[in-house]
């Protein structure tokens, strides 16, 4: 049942933070931090006079009419059991502070209010008391020191019998009473505050109806409506207070906001009203229904490994109840002090020995009970269960509730929401969809909710800084459109961001057209070997093809001596070749552009100007932006094939004719030419805002274990998108959210893993993964110590096939997928992926996971449903584009939300991390054998000897490690499910050599050499293909500059780590 909290005409919720200014008033979040454990903030003047809180609202004393008949209104309307009234008396003006305002005092002053109110306190006499400059009321106070809430008890609290614990107050912490008097300070936990706080039940309407419309706020009620209970979350800084927030991502600034408007307050919804939450879509309102669905859906998988855990929990539920009923009749045979007195020995009398038989007869009570529970834990009579501390919920169980709550529409809906507006990391429109996130979190009930701020290097384009023309010769004059027309009808006032490249360099450059195909070192070498000069050009290449990454383009066409270069989208690739494009079909029109970072993520990941260690608020180390090996040394652009068509016409009869088909794009009306140093002269300008300090944020929130809290599965999804983000990143986002929801209902139920799960909404992915780098460098040490997986979806569904990377998750999510149904042909996915022969290989870079995996160690998955082309990075790719073409009725993305959280349910609450060491080391084994015939395609020899020494010793110590899985679910079964207290450690410190297998293949204190940012030793991002795998990185970059001796060195080095790392396994 909520409390509402009334004060001088505003009400207040105090169980979740809100403040309202009366029945039908505007919503505002409240400033108080600690509301998501039934707290609430506020300041109170010298007199408060309240009443039985459960007697009639008439007769609260001190409240004017006015005030009365809002509280009156607020009680019909939210069914509030209690209302509370307070009075000020005075005005500000007749203090001298200007700490009267009702978010100046921190939230445990209310909880030491309550707590004696709901002792029935009828009269409280106020004195006034300073604290740092603050207001506050005797005779219970609480505040904030720290981290700590501080409680004041006073002789007034004591005559009223009020039960207030009293704690040991340290040194540093003490009061200075206004007098200049001080008093020890007492310091409960907040757990003590609780219990005096009223009940709690989820009663809230459905408000969260989809409406037609959706405002977007402007920046000022963006920041001003952060939910109250959201908590600073560990490590990185986050905004303390909203005119912080306010002054720390302020637009004002008109150089950063030429190119980027805030977003406006009539083009998007609120948040909260639209959230589908799980009051309103749930099909269950409590707890204890949801415990009852759960239970109902009791289904055994035969040959499923883990029933014997399923068996396991039924036993050990079994015999809890069974112990439980039992009445141990210990009294009985206590002997009485009267028995003991009459047979003591008569000399003991001379003694004058006369004890209290009554207190002898307990203390050998309490040591013979003592005795007997240890006898029975000694005995293993009370073995601890691999789900001792979760046997209320069968594993079967638990993933048939899971697959029956997902709900498409659901996911819907959170895409249509997060697609209202644009959101470019560092926007305010992504700092919006952030709260949002961060409400969605706090309505799932996850713990440790709050938003980690990074201060980084972004740029954002210009309203003419970019220009594209044709100077010379003076009758091919021409200017390229370069904006992309309108997605939506200017009436819907969805912004729509300019075209530009992300981390894109600062330039004004002419120079002759030049075709280069698809822009790859090869492309420029065969231009070379054709006699065509490229110094001073300006480079025109299209996406995709043997040069996927376009920032690779970019420095490829650097190195050949271009000054500039252009990248368009060629129909050929992604447009009508393929088939109809939008708004009639899904393929790309001819006005879209694809946007995108091009900064060398290859060679620097996450924020450029701080490799290696996090861009944290304040952080006075940063990199020179001048030189840096993670940005591009010439300016660039992107285009459409409507006006690189323009360009192409204008190369004709220069240089030479195109006779290859598979150098010739799609544009038509064109006859390809490369054009040579006579081509027509090309001025490229790219004007920018550059902000090396902007912030970012991550959204997080975690459910915390129970059998090893401390070690986490974390589960990633980006936020940040370039535009809309229909696909890319909006369809994870999407389902992300649907994710929590359901874990929130679970933990609602009772329900809690082995292991903390851990959820995160990343910021900055698109620009160079920064948000998530940043995360990982901030807290290196314990990721690599406590992250036991990262479980990553990106642009989550784009089409029908499945596709998945990491292959030490292959025996978990092949399992995973049999038991999901492909919604288009009724078989299990796991079917049409062998039939298909799909493979796991492993992983490059272009998603979250790089960080995870190649800076601090943490076993990564990557997962998606592929399909043809779309509007990739541009505004088409949107809600629209979504609901008529990628996915129609949400099927893949229901599929896609069963298969992430079965994953992430396997990783987190099986007693045995279900990683495959047989499967890792079968393709370590084909990894030195391709290593090795890329070396001999070299014609060259290296001795890799020692390297198939250790994936052999690989293969040996993952056979036995693995064996011994099989011989722990043979002991459950031979004991009849119980596990021993012995074997559980031995359990715990399996799966913890486990997930240091990954950290302990990890360079640390090296890396690669010239990028040394990356440290594992088997995976990297390819060094001339970003989003491909390079397997020995360090071996395969010496021998791609043809350094023998280096790349000798590195093998020697992986072998020597890769055989350390086996053996660990097993000792």
């Amino acid at each position: 049942m909520p409390v509402y909290l009334a004060v001088n005409g505003k009400v207040f919720d105090v169980t979740s933070g809100r403040s309202f200014y009366g029945p039908g008033g505007p919503y505002e979040n409240f400033a108080g931090r600690d509301a998501s454990r039934g707290l609430a903030c506020g300041s109170f003047d010298e007199d408060m006079l309240t009443k039985d809180l459960e007697g009639p609202l008439d007769d609260l004393k001190g409240l004017g009419e006015e005030e009365m008949e809002a509280m009156r209104g607020w009680e019909e309307r939210f069914d509030a059991k209690y209302l509370v009234g307070i009075r000020r008396r005075g005005r500000r003006k007749d203090h001298d502070r200007e700490s009267d305002s009702m978010s100046d005092l921190d939230s445990g002053s209310l909880a030491g209010v309550l707590r004696l109110w709901f002792e029935r306190q009828v009269l409280i006499t106020w004195q006034l008391l300073t604290i740092d400059g603050w207001r506050c009321s005797l005779p219970t106070t609480c505040w904030r020191t720290g981290s700590s809430l501080v409680e004041k008890q006073t002789a007034a609290s004591k005559r009223h019998q009020a039960p207030l614990k009293i704690f040991r107050p340290t040194e540093d912490e003490r009061l200075k009473v206004e007098g200049g008097t001080t008093s020890p300070a007492i310091v409960p936990s907040e757990r003590d505050l609780i219990p005096f706080l009223p009940p709690m039940v989820d009663e809230k309407p459905n408000k969260y109806e989809p409406q037609d419309f959706l405002p977007i706020p402007t920046y000022e009620e963006a920041t001003s409506t952060r939910p109250s209970s959201s908590q600073s979350h560990r490590g990185p800084e986050e905004i303390s207070h909203d005119a912080e927030r306010q002054g720390l991502l302020s637009r004002n600034d008109p150089t950063q906001r030429d190119g980027y408007q805030p977003p406006l307050l009539e083009s998007a919804r609120s948040s909260l009203d639209f959230l589908p939450s799980s009051g309103g879509s749930s099909r269950r309102s409590s707890a204890e229904a949801l415990q009852r669905e759960i239970q109902q859906m009791d289904v055994e998988e035969p040959g499923d490994p883990n029933s014997r855990a399923a068996r396991l929990s039924k036993r050990i539920t079994s015999l809890t109840h069974s112990l439980s009923s039992i009445n141990l009749p210990f009294r009985q045979w206590l002997p009485s002090g009267q028995y003991i007195r009459a047979r003591i020995p008569s000399f003991l009398h001379g003694f004058r020995f006369n004890p209290n038989w009554i207190i002898v007869g307990r203390i050998f009570a309490i040591f013979l009970v003592a005795f007997i529970i240890w006898i029975f834990f000694i005995s293993d009579l009370f073995a601890v269960g691999s789900r001792r501390m979760n046997n209320r919920f069968n594993p079967n169980e638990v993933r048939a509730f899971i697959q029956a709550r997902v709900d498409a529409d659901n996911i819907r809906q959170n895409l249509q929401y997060a697609t209202q507006y644009d959101h470019m990391a560092g926007t305010q429109g992504n700092y919006y969809l952030a709260t949002w996130v961060e409400t969605a979190y706090i309505e799932a009930g996850l713990e440790r909710v709050g938003l980690e701020r990074f201060d980084v290097y972004l740029n954002y384009p210009k309203k003419g800084g970019r220009k594209v023309a044709i100077i010379e010769p003076p009758e091919l004059a021409w200017e390229a459109t370069i904006e992309e027309e309108l997605a939506y009808p200017p009436e819907f006032e969805a912004q729509q961001t300019m075209v530009f490249h992300g981390h894109s360099k600062t330039g004004n450059v002419t120079g002759p057209l030049i075709y280069a195909n698809y822009g790859s070192r090869q492309d420029f070498q065969d231009l070379r070997d054709q006699g065509v000069d490229l110094t001073g050009s300006i480079a025109l290449v299209r996406y995709y093809g043997s040069q996927p990454d376009r920032s690779l383009k970019i420095k490829a066409a650097e190195q050949a001596g271009a000054v500039g270069c252009i990248i368009y989208s060629d129909p050929a690739e992604d447009g009508f070749l393929k088939g109809e494009p939008y708004p009639k079909g899904r393929y790309m029109p001819e006005d879209g552009v694809q946007r995108g970072a091009v900064g060398m993520s290859s060679w620097v990941v996450g924020d450029v100007l701080s490799p290696g260690f996090a861009s944290l608020p304040g952080e006075r180390r940063r990199e020179s932006k001048d030189n840096n090996p993670g940005l591009a040394k010439i300016p660039s652009i992107p285009l459409a094939w409507r006006d690189a068509q323009k360009l192409l016409q204008a190369l004709k009869g220069h240089g030479k004719k195109i006779e290859d088909p598979k150098a010739k794009g799609g544009v038509p009306n064109v006859e390809w030419w490369t054009g040579d140093s006579g081509s027509p002269t090309v001025h490229l300008m790219n004007d920018q805002i550059e902000k090396e300090r902007e912030p970012i944020y991550n959204v997080l929130g975690a459910i915390i274990g129970l059998e090893q809290p401390e070690k986490s599965i974390v589960v990633g999804n980006h936020r940040d998108a370039w535009c809309f983000g229909g696909a890319d990143p909006g369809s994870g986002t999407a389902i992300l959210l649907e994710v929590v929801r359901i874990f929130g209902d679970l933990k609602k139920a009772g329900w809690r893993p082995l292991r903390t799960i851990e959820f995160a909404s990343w910021d900055g992915e698109e620009y160079n993964m920064i948000g998530s780098t940043e995360h990982v460098e901030a807290r290196i040490e314990d990721v690599r110590r406590d992250a036991f997986a990262y479980l990553n979806v990106d642009t989550a569904v784009t089409g029908t096939e499945f596709k998945a990377e990491g292959p030490i998750f292959e025996t978990a999510l092949k399992r995973v997928l049999d038991r999901v149904t492909d919604p288009n042909s009724n078989r299990t996915i796991r079917e049409i992926w062998e039939e298909n022969q799909t493979t796991m290989n492993g992983l490059g870079s272009g998603s979250d996971y790089v960080a995870f995996l190649d800076l601090a160690g943490t076993s990564s998955i990557d997962m998606w449903f592929e399909g043809q082309p779309f509007p990739y990075h541009s505004c088409y790719d949107n809600f629209e584009w979504m609901d008529k073409f990628g996915d129609p009725g949400f099927h893949y993305h229901k599929a896609m939300a069963q298969i992430w959280a079965l994953l992430i349910l396997d990783m987190a609450d099986r007693p045995l991390l279900p990683f495959d060491f047989n499967v890792y080391a079968r393709e370590v084994t084909k990894y030195v054998d391709n290593l090795e015939k890329y070396i001999n395609s070299k014609s060259r020899k290296i001795d890799l000897t020692t390297l198939k020494e250790a994936a052999q010793q690989f293969v040996f110590n993952a056979k036995i490690f693995q064996d011994w899985d099989v011989a722990w679910g043979n002991m459950i079964d031979a004991s009849g499910g119980y596990e021993s207290h012995a074997m559980e450690i031995k359990r715990m410190s399996h799966n913890t050599r486990m997930a240091d297998f990954e950290t302990n293949l990890l360079d640390i204190g090296g890396g690669l050499p010239g990028r040394e940012q990356f440290k594992h030793i088997i995976f990297a991002p390819d060094l001339w293909n970003n989003y491909g795998v390079a397997y020995f990185p360090g071996v395969r970059d010496a021998v791609d500059e043809e350094d023998w001796e280096l790349a000798q060195k590195q093998l020697e080095k992986a072998a020597r780590l890769l055989d350390h790392a086996a053996k660990k396994l097993n000792h």
